[in-house]
């Protein structure tokens, strides 16, 4: 069943980049206290994750925060090495906080994985952005299709808030 506005993010344990490697970090530890912009991608560095959603966020990263979000936050099915990589390639690293989902565990959790196998990229999270006040979920808008970032978009959520 797929998440819905109103409703606690679940407890799981992400990895993100960490000065020595690999670093374990909850949802508390992320959205607790906070106003977070939550988007998640099929995969870093596949064609509209990188030419169009994250450069969205990195454009509208002060909008947002004007608006009162504390952190901009990222989440993909892939590993934390990848992450990182891809933060340092975009212009993202220290603007926007990359969530390594290597397992799915999280899509899983709030019933966004989608199975891209028929494209050879495995089981996923779809598309969407959220924001997330203390945890709860106050804005979801979910793409219908993998290739798109309209209602995930930067700007969708602005005008949202």
């Amino acid at each position: 069943m797929t998440i819905a506005v109103g409703e606690r993010l679940p407890d799981v344990t992400f990895k993100i980049m960490g000065a020595e490697g690999p670093e374990d970090v909850t949802t508390s530890d992320v959205f607790a206290g906070k106003k977070v912009a939550l988007f998640a991608i099929p995969g870093a560095y596949t064609p509209t994750c990188h030419n169009q959603h994250l450069p969205g966020f990195l454009a509208n990263l002060e909008a947002l925060q004007a608006k009162g979000v504390d952190d901009v936050v990222c989440t993909a099915v892939n590993d934390a090495f990848v992450l990182a990589q891809w933060a340092k390639d975009t212009g993202a690293e220290g603007k926007i906080l990359m969530l390594a989902d290597g397992n799915g565990e999280f899509a899983r959790a709030i019933g966004l994985d989608v199975d891209l196998s028929a494209a050879g990229l495995g089981v996923r999270s779809r598309r969407y952005a959220m924001i997330v006040d203390d945890g709860v979920v106050r804005v979801l808008n979910i793409e219908e299709a993998p290739g798109t970032a309209d209602l995930s978009s930067a700007e969708a959520l602005l005008s949202a808030l």
